[in-house]
């Protein structure tokens, strides 16, 4: 799993014209979905997200997690996560898993993050086509990859 994570002072999700998920402060995160995912992957990767310390302490630090603030997370499928342009000027994506396979995951995701969060978590639908409004509080925006775990 590949998870761009935005650190926010609010977010939304709007699909076809209706605000479909909202948040103040916290993170919006955009989350894809690659074949080789399972449960460890799912499991490893809400933990680093609800634990990640990019939150001011009150010294100005970032060293608070989303958990330790209250905050909320906002949720957005997006397969272009695992897009490749190495050949040509099209990008590929074909790492991104097919919905048959992704869409299980990703409901696990959210079902995870949510308990670890010990909160509700609003998201986008998967596979729609979708409007999404942020204001990055920072900027903070962090790369992670369950599978280069760094």
């Amino acid at each position: 799993m590949r998870a761009v994570i935005q650190r926010v002072s609010e977010a939304s999700v709007t699909i076809s014209g209706t605000v479909k998920g909202a948040i103040g402060a916290g993170l919006l995160v955009l989350v894809a979905v690659e074949e080789a995912d399972n449960a460890e992957d799912i499991a490893w990767l809400s933990g680093k997200i609800v634990r990640l310390r990019i939150f001011p302490d009150g010294s100005g630090v970032m060293n608070r997690s989303v958990q330790e603030t209250g905050g909320d997370i906002l949720v957005v499928s997006q397969f272009t996560l695992f897009a490749s342009t190495k050949k040509g000027n099209r990008p590929s994506y074909s790492r991104s898993a097919r919905p048959e396979f992704a869409i299980p995951l990703y409901n696990q995701f959210l079902a995870q993050l949510s308990a670890d969060l010990g909160k509700a978590i609003p998201c986008g639908e998967f596979g729609a086509d979708t409007q999404v409004s942020l204001v990055n509080d920072g900027p903070v925006t962090i790369i992670i990859d369950s599978k280069n775990r760094e």
